[in-house]
């Protein structure tokens, strides 16, 4: 049996086991859900289970913001149909860094004319493995399913994952399957396997200690903050045949998310035979974004949208030119 088979069925066990606890507790035991501010610029948003998300510890009247997973709209100009790209911030899936890392990307892909969409999704310590996976799941599946009135293609929607949103866009790379075709929500019926993925200084090997000079305080690591064995969740070890093209980006200089975690996630999906192309940079410290407010860095890390903007283009993925 495949790593990936295997993941796929510790996911599927989790939905179904996981929900009967969660009935099990009443509302006004659970934890907080973390709230996030909304990012800037976003024209719409879209609730991705608008009668309450699997896994909720709260739903109707009683649920707060952080209870709903849901995608803010950065839509491209024209008629389409334009490729979909969800953006997943980062922030230790503790909180979500939801301007630099979700917006700025979002509304640069939307000039250039592919339609961008944010995803909050759930975070510690209210919510764990798997809802975020879930809620990344759910996105890619929504935006397919509701491909012709997002004015997008059903055959071109990607991920594009910061930091821990970078694993999670791993994970939905390496674990997905076709859907149900049985499924009363139609959502369900359609595949989560993202067509293309972009990762910028994300997690991927957990086999690999964080070099951190001094101890951080609050930054333990993913297995640890969402209560998942470390096998759940690396994706190194989970790269398939059917995994995406996937578009690399890291710094040697990152003292939070070793580089190696990008060479190791190249290194297996060359293996593989997966497309991908890996870029990674002397210099800037974890958390360069678009290579904003970064001045010791920023002269080197300016080029590499572009460097994107060209991978996008080769693929057909992004316009050459508006």
């Amino acid at each position: 049996m495949s790593p990936n088979t295997c993941r796929s069925i510790l996911f599927a066990t989790a939905l179904i086991t996981i929900p009967l606890a969660a009935q099990s507790a009443t509302q006004t035991a659970q934890p907080a859900a973390t709230e996030t501010a909304p990012p800037a610029g976003f024209t719409s948003t879209i609730v991705l289970w608008p009668d309450g998300a699997p896994l909720a510890l709260r739903t109707g009247a009683a649920a707060t913001s952080g209870d709903i997973p849901k995608l803010f709209v950065y839509p491209a100009a024209g008629a389409g149909p334009h490729t979909a790209v969800i953006v997943m911030p980062g922030g230790g899936y503790t909180h979500l860094v939801m301007d630099k890392e979700g917006s700025v990307g979002a509304k640069w892909l939307a000039s250039h004319g592919v339609t961008a969409f944010v995803l909050e999704y759930r975070l510690s310590p209210a919510y764990r493995y798997p809802a975020p996976m879930m809620d990344g799941s759910r996105a890619v599946r929504y935006v397919r399913a509701h491909a012709a009135e997002l004015a997008v293609d059903p055959a071109r929607v990607g991920v594009w994952g910061f930091s821990a949103g970078g694993h999670l866009a791993s994970y939905l790379s390496t674990v997905h399957s076709a859907g149900d075709p049985k499924a009363k929500d139609a959502v369900d019926r359609v595949s989560d396997r993202p067509d293309f993925a972009i990762i910028s200084y994300g997690r991927m090997d957990l086999s690999l200690a964080v070099p951190r000079p001094v101890p951080t305080a609050g930054s333990p690591g993913m297995e640890i903050v969402l209560a998942a064995p470390t096998a759940n969740l690396d994706t190194v070890s989970a790269v398939n045949t059917d995994t995406p093209p996937t578009f690399i980006y890291s710094t040697t200089a990152d003292q939070t998310v070793d580089s190696r975690n990008a060479t190791d996630y190249y290194n297996a999906l060359k293996r593989t035979g997966i497309p991908a192309e890996l870029h990674i940079f002397e210099l800037g410290p974890h958390g360069t974004g678009f290579a904003q407010n970064v001045p010791d860095s920023e002269r080197e890390l300016r080029i590499w949208p572009g460097l994107l903007a060209n991978w996008m283009q080769f693929h057909h993925w992004m316009p050459d030119q508006l």
